[in-house]
């Protein structure tokens, strides 16, 4: 008998093609994870019948119960390309939407600075992600069928010849989807869990942090462990065991690497001090309906995504402009890239963003401005993109 290090342990996900049926898994969807914490607790009511006394006589078998989670990760490299990334399972889930993998590409001109035209169709639509060198960008606009515009000029222009990287692109989408966290940890007699039926209601992405991070947040079917499993839990005849244990790429980027480019016309800022887009999916699991112990299925509400951000206070154009578009309400295209070098990138795309008037915090030495919770708006699923290169 020994305590269990908390650094033994690993972590899987996958999405499930029906909620809380658990799938299989392979050592490739293995995620680096911070922590996950799961708190599983029975849903109780308050017992008014008078029993004649003050004690406490217990409840009725069979409550519902309630299973909430948070689950925290860094940004790690993109090294198996034909593969989705180490996290494609919890973003897919959070953004609801389809993962499009992008081939590279070969450039056969640079009509303008933000246009690129490429040798063979493109096939790509607006929100897609292109990569360059260490750039990754996302395309504003489809001009033909062979020619992109795109949110922003990459920092070294590519020229004629040229070759584009491979990218993958996770959407919004109108049915948010579920995924089985698998949570193992060594040695095998410790208690293991899988937590079935996990959807995602809150993502946030952090910006220069000590590393950039993501925390998935929300609320799942059930948590399977395999001291008390029983025949039929999440769709298994047995408790799922960990598959063989295969090498790992840790390697994180630091979260002060990147670029933010933000403003009616996309430009440049090297002010930043702190970033976090927050994704608010509003998820009911439906877990009410009578005859029922536990979620039944995931319905969404109004999606909810915002932008907070400080940044030093100058007095150039470009930063007396974004307060500007914050008092007249125009909106603003917000653009983060996470990491400079390829395999390594990580983009997050809002192309109209209503910002709120920022606080002015002039405790220090510089005069920082403070922009609260300002929310991304769009037409059909398109408010924000997500991109790894």
């Amino acid at each position: 008998m020994s305590c269990i290090s908390s650094n033994n342990n690993r972590f899987y996900a996958e999405v499930e093609s029906t909620f809380g049926t658990v799938p299989a898994i392979t050592e490739q969807n293995r995620i680096p994870t911070v922590r996950l914490a799961i708190r599983h607790k029975a849903v109780q009511g308050q017992r008014r019948d008078k029993t004649g006394s003050r004690t406490y006589v217990g409840s009725p078998a069979g409550v519902r119960t309630r299973t909430s989670f948070e689950l925290e990760t860094y940004m790690t490299s993109w090294q198996e390309q034909s593969q989705p990334p180490s996290q494609g399972a919890l973003f897919k889930s959070a953004m609801g939407g389809a993962a499009t993998m992008h081939p590279a590409a070969t450039v056969a001109s640079v009509p303008a600075g933000n246009h690129l035209t490429l040798t063979a169709p493109h096939g790509l639509t607006a929100g897609a992600a292109v990569s360059f060198g260490s750039d990754i960008r996302f395309v504003e606009a489809v001009v033909d069928t062979t020619t992109i515009q795109l949110n922003a000029p990459f920092s070294i222009m590519p020229s004629q010849g040229s070759a584009l990287n491979k990218t993958i692109v996770y959407r919004l989408g109108e049915s948010p989807g579920s995924v089985s966290v698998y949570d193992y940890w060594s040695p095998q007699t410790a208690v293991q869990r899988i937590l079935s039926g996990a959807a995602i209601s809150k993502l946030q992405i952090k910006v220069n942090g000590d590393f950039h991070s993501f925390v998935f947040t929300g609320e799942a079917k059930d948590v399977l462990d395999s001291t008390t499993f029983t025949n039929g839990q999440g769709g298994l005849a047995a408790f799922y065991q960990e598959p063989e244990i295969a090498a790992f790429d840790f390697s994180i980027i630091p979260g002060h690497l990147g670029q933010a480019w933000m403003g009616t016309t996309a430009t440049q800022f090297l002010t930043l001090t702190d970033a976090e887009i927050t994704i608010e999916n509003n998820l009911d699991l439906r877990s009410r309906e009578f005859g029922s112990t536990g979620h039944c299925c995931i319905t969404a509400g109004q999606r909810t995504i915002t932008l907070k951000f400080n940044l030093f206070q100058q007095d150039d154009e470009q930063t007396t402009a974004l307060y500007q578009a914050a008092k007249q309400r125009s909106p603003i295209s917000a653009f983060f890239q996470l990491g400079q070098q390829s395999g390594q990138l990580f983009g997050i795309y809002m192309k109209s963003v209503l910002l709120e008037l920022p606080e002015f915090n002039d405790k220090d030495t510089r005069v920082e401005w403070q922009f609260s919770a300002s929310r991304a708006q769009g037409t059909v699923d398109d408010e924000l993109f997500i991109a790894f290169a």
